[in-house]
């Protein structure tokens, strides 16, 4: 998720020890946290952005997050705290998410535009039928969010919500 979650997680490394160059943070490389005990892998690095699988949570850190200790990259937190701290972050995501979500709400495409608004829940299944123009279309619960202007948007771009719209 590229929301704002990362906020708690940049301040809590704010304190690197010592800064590992960029060229250290690398896919495949075991990150340790301050006790020494593994946090994760690095699963990727892309755009000076690292994604951290500790496994349980894949967490996007910039690779400035990281230091180097003596037993390769290291962050200040240990894999407990950062779990939890991405349990917190989704817990209010997903808050944020269902507050949002109710009948009559106008939606926006993942790519901007206003697609429609929430015509049904069934709480039982997750279904959330949405009415557009051109028919309806309906989701899971999951494929919603809330943007970073509180805007409640689907997790699909315009065309991928037209080719799944079913005329009216």
């Amino acid at each position: 998720m590229k929301f704002a979650k990362l906020a708690i997680l940049a301040a809590a490394m704010a304190a690197t020890p010592i800064a590992a160059h960029a060229a250290n943070v690398q896919a495949g490389a075991v990150v340790t946290g301050p006790e020494g005990n593994p946090v994760g892998t690095i699963e990727s690095v892309s755009g000076g952005q690292a994604v951290l699988d500790t496994g349980k949570h894949k967490v996007p850190l910039g690779v400035e997050s990281f230091g180097e200790g003596e037993t390769g990259l290291t962050i200040t937190v240990t894999k407990a705290q950062l779990d939890g701290m991405m349990d917190q972050q989704l817990a209010a995501a997903a808050a944020a998410r269902d507050n949002a979500l109710v009948v009559g709400a106008a939606l926006i495409a993942a790519d901007g535009p206003a697609v429609g608004t929430i015509k049904e829940i069934n709480d039982e299944t997750d279904a959330v039928v949405v009415e557009r123009e051109v028919g309806l279309v309906t989701l899971k619960r999951e494929h919603f969010a809330v943007d970073g202007n509180g805007a409640l948007m689907a997790l699909f771009t315009l065309a991928q919500l037209d080719g799944a719209t079913v005329a009216n």
